[in-house]
């Protein structure tokens, strides 16, 4: 061949293999996009025409056990400029102004926003609610606005402000659970969002004329709880009063639980937060120290997040303290469960017990002497119980340690439950600590439970011997309303038999009447109790008092004849008025049934001699103490009292010191200076009969003094008063009325004759 023509051939084949090279591989290319990978370029296809916009599912509401709102989600809008489809200045002026006038936006910035012409998405205002959105959407139909947009979206909503704070939690900003019931029940209230889809154009603008699909969001599921607005009110109220009272520094907390079912029926830690602003302090202290750290942003963001973490704890799960004494119900239940001791075991205290080179002092120095099982429950006995954790073994109080729940979680649907620290066996049984582990442990220090765990063994301990798992929410619903699950209680174990069971509730029940809980009593109630001091040995010593820092507690049950409810209050480190969980922690507890047990249904019982008893009682001195401790002296007399005024010292008390007041009257006790100018007038009973004297005169805030005839008898009347009809004293004033027989009418008698 010659080479010209060989020269050409090549030519050919070379232009032949790159023709067949770039056809297959463009065979390749379209054999992929056409095949292989159309799915893939069919959702950037559609991603590119069509424009999604999420529809917030609302979360589902939170009902107490009576069906008051606790938490509810509500429609909201967020408002949003498209800077790109701004038609001119003017408009972007006019836009600008109205928003700044409807939600006080700075109308500087929305222009700076509009000016943004690359963008077809700029957020203005999140959350608005309806009013407003119905005056935007005004100006937008009037001033054929079309750049203007509002998305639907959800809000969550507390109605009764800090109500219930730590228990319910919060959400976040992307309406998520965070904290408390919110997050742990996070997938039944969230629900399923729903979807708009819209055609867009190739600048991303919404085609006119184009159907749009909606997808709508199912909304979350509901819950209700076991917690009783009413009861969780009394609980919050007396916690509140406490921490002022006493000024407890490192917080209170309480518990209210149905012995019978595990039911938390209250639940509270204070100082606490409104869960509708949550990263606000809701101490004013705090927020006064985090306010003046803001020039130091490191140091403000540490102390920030530190006191937010700690208002957003609950303190009943999430942390854990030495119980003390109330630890000895515990201590007594195994002790006459196992038959280590019984009722009639004696105990001497001489003010203090060795444990090998250990002493361990009693409250009451010179000690109690000889004393019965009964009486050192009665007397908060260190060293009896020392003694009686002895007898009992180190093997065994591991047992009903752990019997009782005390060593293991409750199980609780709440997150952030602790546990707290306990003894090895080894340690319980002497092998290590010479005995001293089981002796601090039998009177409730040197280990670690929460509030829940306590509260929980000490329902056991009276409810007939059976633990019990705590729990918050009753029922779940679907959005219409139906019920798709119920709690049922649930019984873990048998602790102790129904026997010794009755046995401790008698002896908690002497603890309050004749005991150390005196301050717990409620007249006409039958209530059981147990006090707790304990000292933070953990902690250093005040550089103040030379002290360690207290925890005082108590633990109330109610009523004793069938336990239905147990209250458990600790207050943590008082910083004033510190003392005993007896004189302390008690007379809230106290307070909380005194409410609680009328709420609930339970009406006083009196025996014939208390409800024909008409004797006075001399009224205590009550001036400079604070209204629990009042209150609680009060109780023990039977007498009823009245608060006026928002302090928490009883400035001035009517009737005074050392006056005589019929049983049942009532004390009324000042609490700050405008309520000492406080008067009412005294009504006229003149004539009335003795039911209605005592009517009028205790509707006018006033006590009533009976004298002369017997007021049981007939046509007995009011002939005198004093201080007379319309003289002004302060509330609480005694006013003696006289009565006498008044003979009828002559007409009356003959008419009563011609009856006969």
């Amino acid at each position: 061949m010659p080479p010209i023509q060989a020269m050409k051939f090549k030519i050919f084949v070379v232009a032949f293999l790159l023709c067949v090279c770039a056809f297959g591989i463009l065979i390749y290319r379209l054999f992929g996009l056409q095949i292989t990978d159309a799915e893939v370029y069919q959702q950037r296809a559609l991603a590119q025409q069509m424009s999604s916009t999420s529809i917030t599912a609302d979360r589902g509401t939170i009902y107490d056990r009576n069906g008051n709102v606790l938490a509810k989600s509500a429609t909201v809008w967020t408002v949003v400029l498209s800077p790109a489809e701004v038609k001119d200045d003017e408009e972007l002026n006019k836009i600008a102004n109205k928003l700044s006038e409807l939600m006080g936006v700075d109308p500087q910035s929305v222009i700076e926003m509009g000016q943004d012409k690359e963008s077809y998405y700029r957020e203005i205002k999140p959350s608005i609610e309806q009013d407003v959105r119905e005056e935007l959407l005004t100006f937008i139909s009037e001033e054929e606005i079309g750049c203007l947009t509002m998305i639907e979206s959800s809000k969550r909503y507390y109605p009764y402000g800090n109500f219930a704070a730590q228990l319910l939690g919060f959400v976040g900003s992307d309406n998520q659970g965070s904290y408390g019931l919110e997050a742990y029940y996070n997938s039944v209230l969230s629900g399923t969002p729903g979807r708009v889809l819209t055609s867009v154009n190739g600048w991303g603008t919404d085609m006119p004329f184009q159907e749009s699909e909606r997808f709508e969001a199912t909304d979350g599921n509901s819950l209700v709880l076991t917690i009783d607005e009413g009861l969780q009110h009394f609980l919050e109220k007396n916690l509140e009063l406490a921490l002022e009272e006493h000024d407890v520094q490192n917080r209170a907390c309480g518990v209210i639980v149905n012995a019978k079912t595990g039911e938390v029926l209250a639940m509270a830690t204070k100082p606490d937060f409104d869960p509708n602003t949550p990263l606000t302090l809701g101490n004013p202290d705090e927020a006064l120290e985090a306010e003046k750290l803001k020039g130091n942003q490191e140091a403000y963001k540490d102390y920030l997040g530190e006191k937010q973490f700690l208002q957003w704890s609950n303190k009943v799960i999430g942390e854990t303290y030495e119980p003390g004494s109330v630890f000895k119900i515990v201590t007594a239940a195994a002790a006459l469960e196992t038959g280590s001791q019984t009722l009639n075991n004696t105990y001497y205290c001489p003010g203090y017990y060795m444990v090998g080179e250990q002493e361990y002092g009693c409250w009451q120095s010179g000690g109690h002497g000889m004393q019965t099982f009964e009486k050192a429950m009665q007397n908060s006995c260190n060293p009896a119980f020392i003694q009686i954790g002895q007898a009992l073994g180190g093997t065994s109080f591991y047992e009903y340690f752990h019997n009782f729940g005390l060593a293991e979680a409750t199980g609780i649907d709440l997150p952030g439950e602790e546990v707290g620290i306990s003894h090895t066996l080894s340690e319980l049984q002497g092998q290590t600590g010479g005995g001293t582990y089981l002796a601090s442990s039998s009177f409730g220090q040197t280990f670690q439970v929460s509030p829940l765990q306590m509260a929980m063994a000490v329902c056991a301990a009276v409810n007939g011997g059976t633990l019990y798992q705590p729990y918050v929410v009753k029922q779940v619903l679907d959005s219409d309303g139906n019920v798709v699950s119920t709690t049922q209680p649930q019984a873990k174990r048998q602790v102790i038999s129904e026997e010794t069971s009755a046995k401790i509730r008698d002896l908690v029940e002497a603890v309050v009447a004749d005991g150390s809980g005196r301050n717990a009593q409620v007249p006409g109630y039958r209530i059981g109790g147990k006090t707790g001091t304990t000292e933070k040995l953990t902690k250093e010593k005040n550089i103040i008092t030379g002290e360690y820092e207290q925890i005082l507690s108590f633990a109330g049950i109610a009523p004793m004849e069938d336990p239905e409810i147990v209250v458990l209050v600790t207050l943590d480190e008082p910083g004033r008025n510190g003392g005993y969980g007896s004189t302390i922690a008690a007379p809230v507890v106290g307070a909380i049934l005194e409410e609680a047990l009328p709420y609930l249904g339970y009406e006083p019982e009196f025996t014939e001699e208390e409800a024909a008893d008409t004797s006075e009682e001399t009224v205590p001195y009550l001036e400079s103490m604070v209204i629990h401790d009042a209150m609680g002296h009060l109780r023990q007399l039977g007498l009823d009292y009245k608060i006026v005024g928002d302090g928490v010292t009883v400035l001035k008390q009517v009737p005074s010191v050392t006056e005589q007041i019929p049983k049942g009257g009532t004390v009324v006790l000042f609490t700050d200076e405008a309520s000492l100018e406080s008067t009412v007038s005294i009504p006229s009973v003149m004539g009335m009969t003795p039911q209605e004297a005592n009517q009028a005169i205790y509707a006018a805030g006033l006590n009533i003094r009976l004298t002369g005839e017997d007021v049981s008898q007939a046509n007995v009347q009011a002939v005198s008063q004093y201080p007379a009809a319309g003289e002004t004293v302060s509330p609480g004033t005694v006013v003696e009325v006289s009565f006498q027989v008044v003979q009828p009418q002559a007409e009356d008698a003959a008419g009563e004759e011609a009856a006969q």
